[in-house]
């Protein structure tokens, strides 16, 4: 595919990269790797462990590169980059439950407050608005990107990524409301990226 052009999609790159060529895969790498570090690191206070798990999701992009279907890559990247850190913070604690045999650290205020986007009112709320408003608050929200960064990693313009942060902060309100109406009325807009 020779120059590998910004302007070529993640799709053609990938096409590229199936058939063995390594320039479509630095320009994919170049596109996608800082939205993924940002991402890992801010699920992963490990540098050395984010890294390696960065280079984990890209060689398996190398394998796997033929099995992408669609146009945008950066759902797909987050899906892999996401397993591959599931699996390193496993083998992480099997080793260090074998080597010291030491008891479970109680979790750290984001770990709670995320299990508590994940399972608590708020988590069942969310599962009642509709997965593409859902998809930008975990972005925008639980996960910290910014606007662009979300409108990349879902392949959506911009604006879009707005207007939907808007109607998804709304409709969870109103979910809230029904799941546990004392909930509801802690929802503070800012806490869901503020008004706009």
């Amino acid at each position: 595919m020779g120059g590998h052009r910004e302007d070529a999609t993640d799709a053609a790159l990938l096409r590229a990269v199936a058939g063995g060529d390594s320039a479509a895969m630095a320009a994919l790498y170049d596109r996608h790797a800082g939205w993924l570090h940002t991402r890992l690191t801010r699920r992963c206070d490990d540098p050395e462990v984010v890294r390696e798990v960065l280079q984990d999701t890209f060689v398996t992009v190398w394998r796997s590169a033929a099995t992408h279907r669609g146009e945008e890559a950066g759902g797909w990247l987050w899906t892999i980059a996401a397993r591959r850190l599931v699996d390193a913070r496993r083998v992480q604690e099997r080793a260090e439950r074998v080597e010291y045999a030491a008891p479970v650290p109680a979790p750290s205020a984001e770990d709670r407050v995320l299990a508590g986007l994940e399972y608590g009112d708020v988590g069942t709320a969310l599962d009642r608005i509709s997965p593409e408003l859902r998809e930008v608050l975990r972005a925008t929200v639980v996960d910290g990107l910014t606007t662009r960064e979300t409108a990349r990693l879902l392949g959506i313009p911009e604006g879009t990524v707005k207007t939907r942060a808007r109607r998804a902060r709304a409709e969870l309100r109103a979910a809230l409301a029904h799941v546990n109406p004392s909930s509801a009325s802690f929802l503070d807009p800012s806490l869901l990226g503020g008004t706009a």
